[in-house]
Protein backbone atom coordinates (compact mmCIF):
# COMPACT_ATOMS: atom_id res chain seq x y z
CA UNK A 1 0.00 0.00 0.00
CA UNK A 2 1.27 3.43 -0.93
CA UNK A 3 2.08 5.91 1.85
CA UNK A 4 -1.04 8.06 1.53
CA UNK A 5 -0.04 10.78 4.03
CA UNK A 6 3.32 11.23 2.29
CA UNK A 7 1.68 11.31 -1.14
CA UNK A 8 -0.76 14.01 -0.06
CA UNK A 9 1.90 16.06 1.72
CA UNK A 10 4.32 16.02 -1.23
CA UNK A 11 1.80 16.57 -4.05
CA UNK A 12 1.21 20.13 -5.23
CA UNK A 13 -0.42 19.72 -8.63
CA UNK A 14 -3.35 17.34 -9.10
CA UNK A 15 -4.78 16.53 -12.52
CA UNK A 16 -8.39 15.41 -12.07
CA UNK A 17 -9.34 13.08 -14.93
CA UNK A 18 -13.08 12.87 -15.50
CA UNK A 19 -13.94 16.04 -13.59
CA UNK A 20 -17.39 17.48 -14.13
CA UNK A 21 -18.56 21.09 -14.02
CA UNK A 22 -21.77 19.89 -12.33
CA UNK A 23 -21.57 20.83 -8.64
CA UNK A 24 -23.48 17.73 -7.54
CA UNK A 25 -20.89 15.35 -9.03
CA UNK A 26 -18.30 13.87 -6.66
CA UNK A 27 -15.44 14.89 -8.94
CA UNK A 28 -16.47 18.53 -8.64
CA UNK A 29 -16.92 18.52 -4.88
CA UNK A 30 -13.70 16.65 -4.18
CA UNK A 31 -11.75 18.93 -6.53
CA UNK A 32 -13.23 22.04 -4.96
CA UNK A 33 -12.20 20.77 -1.51
CA UNK A 34 -8.66 19.99 -2.71
CA UNK A 35 -8.36 23.42 -4.31
CA UNK A 36 -9.44 25.09 -1.05
CA UNK A 37 -6.88 22.92 0.76
CA UNK A 38 -4.13 24.52 -1.33
CA UNK A 39 -3.56 22.10 -4.18
CA UNK A 40 -3.34 23.31 -7.77
CA UNK A 41 -6.16 21.54 -9.59
CA UNK A 42 -5.92 20.84 -13.31
CA UNK A 43 -9.22 19.64 -14.80
CA UNK A 44 -8.96 16.96 -17.50
CA UNK A 45 -12.11 16.20 -19.48
CA UNK A 46 -12.57 16.61 -23.26
CA UNK A 47 -16.23 17.60 -22.74
CA UNK A 48 -15.44 20.61 -20.52
CA UNK A 49 -13.66 23.89 -21.24
CA UNK A 50 -13.41 25.22 -17.68
CA UNK A 51 -14.13 23.78 -14.25
CA UNK A 52 -13.79 25.56 -10.89
CA UNK A 53 -12.34 28.57 -12.68
CA UNK A 54 -9.50 26.49 -14.19
CA UNK A 55 -8.87 25.76 -17.87
CA UNK A 56 -9.83 22.19 -18.67
CA UNK A 57 -7.63 20.01 -20.88
CA UNK A 58 -8.80 17.19 -23.12
CA UNK A 59 -6.05 14.77 -22.03
CA UNK A 60 -3.13 14.57 -19.63
CA UNK A 61 -0.69 14.98 -22.52
CA UNK A 62 -2.16 18.46 -23.19
CA UNK A 63 -1.36 19.78 -19.71
CA UNK A 64 1.59 22.20 -20.05
CA UNK A 65 2.99 21.72 -16.55
CA UNK A 66 4.30 18.98 -14.27
CA UNK A 67 1.65 16.78 -12.67
CA UNK A 68 2.31 15.25 -9.27
CA UNK A 69 -0.87 13.24 -8.86
CA UNK A 70 -3.45 11.97 -11.36
CA UNK A 71 -6.81 11.65 -9.59
CA UNK A 72 -9.08 9.34 -11.62
CA UNK A 73 -12.87 9.82 -11.64
CA UNK A 74 -13.57 7.43 -14.53
CA UNK A 75 -14.94 3.91 -14.66
CA UNK A 76 -12.43 1.14 -14.13
CA UNK A 77 -12.33 0.08 -17.78
CA UNK A 78 -10.81 3.46 -18.69
CA UNK A 79 -7.99 3.23 -16.15
CA UNK A 80 -5.36 1.44 -18.29
CA UNK A 81 -5.27 4.24 -20.88
CA UNK A 82 -5.15 6.88 -18.14
CA UNK A 83 -2.27 5.06 -16.45
CA UNK A 84 -0.35 4.99 -19.74
CA UNK A 85 -0.91 8.74 -20.11
CA UNK A 86 0.20 9.32 -16.51
CA UNK A 87 3.40 7.40 -17.20
CA UNK A 88 4.03 9.40 -20.41
CA UNK A 89 3.65 12.77 -18.65
CA UNK A 90 5.86 11.77 -15.73
CA UNK A 91 3.27 11.89 -12.94
CA UNK A 92 4.43 10.59 -9.56
CA UNK A 93 1.14 9.07 -8.40
CA UNK A 94 -1.99 7.52 -9.88
CA UNK A 95 -4.98 7.73 -7.54
CA UNK A 96 -8.15 5.78 -8.34
CA UNK A 97 -11.20 7.10 -6.50
CA UNK A 98 -13.60 4.96 -4.48
CA UNK A 99 -15.07 2.21 -6.62
CA UNK A 100 -12.34 2.54 -9.25
CA UNK A 101 -10.29 -0.66 -9.24
CA UNK A 102 -7.98 -2.06 -11.90
CA UNK A 103 -5.25 -4.35 -10.57
CA UNK A 104 -3.40 -4.80 -13.88
CA UNK A 105 -3.22 -1.04 -14.50
CA UNK A 106 -2.09 -0.50 -10.91
CA UNK A 107 0.70 -3.02 -11.38
CA UNK A 108 1.71 -1.37 -14.67
CA UNK A 109 1.94 1.99 -12.90
CA UNK A 110 4.01 0.51 -10.05
CA UNK A 111 6.38 -1.14 -12.53
CA UNK A 112 6.86 2.28 -14.15
CA UNK A 113 7.79 3.73 -10.75
CA UNK A 114 4.54 5.48 -9.86
CA UNK A 115 2.86 5.31 -6.48
CA UNK A 116 -0.65 3.88 -6.69
CA UNK A 117 -3.70 4.42 -4.51
CA UNK A 118 -6.81 2.49 -5.45
CA UNK A 119 -10.44 2.59 -4.30
CA UNK A 120 -9.85 5.54 -1.94
CA UNK A 121 -11.20 9.10 -1.84
CA UNK A 122 -8.64 11.92 -1.86
CA UNK A 123 -10.98 14.17 0.16
CA UNK A 124 -11.56 11.57 2.89
CA UNK A 125 -7.87 10.70 3.08
CA UNK A 126 -6.88 14.39 3.23
CA UNK A 127 -9.36 14.98 6.06
CA UNK A 128 -7.70 12.17 8.04
CA UNK A 129 -4.44 14.14 7.93
CA UNK A 130 -6.12 17.18 9.48
CA UNK A 131 -7.16 15.22 12.59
Amino acid sequence: MANIPEILKSAHTIAVVGISSKPMRASNGVSEYLKRAGYKIIPVNPKESEVLGEKCYARLEDVPEKIDLVDIFRRSEFVPDIVESAIRVGARTVWMQEGVIHEAAAERARQAGLDVVMDRCTLKEHRKLAR
